[in-house]
């Protein structure tokens, strides 16, 4: 019980205060700890294709085992001190894991760029949330992008995590954390990532694979209740889940694009690398500045309806246990 009071704590502070940038953030420790361990594998291993694939799983091991045992141990001394200050810990915990304000307020700042009509604002501001080359896109190019993200990241940003945390409190938490940063600093299929990133972006996708489709349904239930067009939502997920190379990330991404009556995806460059992608979602309409904060919306009633089904979920199996 104590850990639901947790997670339901730690979801309220990240909507009302998000990622304050003052406080230093455990997710940025996980990447610098990732990036120590790739510089010592590196050395460790030959560099060869299979020595770096073993380097690359080495590497997976040894950082979600720091990143998870370390808040695990520090619960473990804060709840023998007593319930309280433990309590007050894994709130924290869980605030810094979730991501619902953020990806909101970061994505809001493109669109206000947008609205001032500012390219070189609006571009700077969805670089930070793509990992796309961002300085050719036009404003529309700009506003797609920055729906495709919020739309991906209610799963892996948010709904992923949430669940998690809902299984097994702050450490698997952070165990997630851990298996998706380092995804998206290794797991690329350029060099010098390919084969020292392969094990980190396979268990990315392995982490990910129940979660994400659980996300997809969820944002259809979220959408059918914010009164969008659930048919269209649920055939496009149907019929474009598959069309990334990720087995996870159109997920959610076909349902945004299905309920907002949108085309996402499509080609696009990264490190100056053209990737042909297929399309997500039918062109019902053009994409507007106002989809933005629509996607937004739909991530903040998916959060909603993910928490109220993990907590009631959670209560329940402890209830006839």
């Amino acid at each position: 019980m104590i850990h639901l009071q947790a997670l339901v704590l730690g979801f309220c502070i990240d909507l009302l205060f998000g990622d304050p940038h003052s406080i230093p953030h455990p997710v940025v420790l996980i990447g610098k700890l990732i990036s120590a361990m790739e510089k010592l594998v590196r050395k460790i291993f030959p560099k060869t294709v299979r020595g770096e694939n073993v380097a690359g799983g080495v590497l997976w091991f040894l950082v979600v085992l720091i990143s998870t045992a370390v808040p695990a141990g520090i619960l473990y001394l804060g709840y023998k001190v007593g319930p309280w200050l433990g309590l007050a810990l894994e709130s924290i915990m869980c605030w810094q894991i979730l991501a619902t304000k953020s990806l909101k307020v970061e994505s809001m700042k493109v669109y206000t760029a947008l609205k001032a009509g500012n390219p070189a604002e609006y571009r700077r501001a969805v670089s930070m949330i793509v990992g796309r080359d961002t300085a050719a896109l036009d404003d529309r190019a700009v506003a797609r992008a920055a729906v495709e993200t919020v739309a991906e990241n209610t799963s892996d940003g948010m709904i992923a995590p949430m669940l998690y945390l809902a299984i097994g409190g702050a450490p698997l938490g952070f165990f997630y954390k851990a298996v998706n940063t380092m995804d998206s600093m290794l797991g690329y299929v350029e060099m010098p990532y390919k084969n020292i990133g392969l094990v980190p972006a396979k268990m990315d996708d392995f982490f990910n694979f129940l979660p994400a489709r659980l996300s997809a349904l969820l944002m259809l239930l979220a959408g059918w209740l914010e009164g969008l067009d659930i048919r269209r939502g649920w055939r496009i997920w149907r019929r474009d889940r598959r069309n990334h190379a990720s087995p996870n990330s159109a997920q959610t991404e076909s349902v945004c694009a299905g309920l907002l009556g949108l085309r996402l995806a499509g080609d696009a460059y990264y490190h100056g690398v053209l990737h042909k992608k297929p399309y997500i979602g039918d062109p019902v309409r053009e994409i507007e500045y106002e989809d933005i904060p629509r996607a937004c919306r739909l991530l903040y009633g998916t959060a909603m309806v993910s928490l109220v089904l993990f907590c009631g979920t959670k209560l329940l199996l402890l209830l006839v246990i």
